[in-house]
């Protein structure tokens, strides 16, 4: 199964609590549960909406995130993109890594399929 999942992280690599604002994002993309290649992209300026959107047009099918606003979530699982929020401030491939092994627990998850 192939999956590619965005981790709002800052300059370090690390998980950016705040999803809106953050500087990069790390779009790792997966095949079953190997981490397969890494890159850093920049967002837009941020605006209601338009993350959701742009990650979604990128082929991002889940985010990890610390937090991240309900109309956010809507429009990601609008696109078919599962949500996982209240994720702990570490680097993003670990952070993947532990999804994929279900060895990380989130608050909460939206997930529409």
């Amino acid at each position: 199964m192939s999956k590619k999942i965005a981790v709002p992280v800052d300059e370090n690599g690390i998980l950016d609590g705040h999803f809106g604002h953050c500087k990069y994002f790390a779009l790792l993309n997966v095949e079953d549960t190997t981490i397969v290649n890494e890159e850093r992209v920049t967002p837009p300026p941020h605006e209601p909406g338009v993350l959701p959107k742009w990650l979604a047009e990128k082929g991002v099918t889940d985010v990890l995130a610390g937090g991240m606003g309900h109309k956010a979530i809507q429009i990601f699982n609008y696109n078919n993109v599962n949500v996982f929020v209240g994720a702990p401030q570490i680097a993003a491939e670990e952070l993947v890594q532990g999804y994929l092994e279900k060895t990380i627990e989130f608050t909460a998850n939206y997930c529409d399929h």
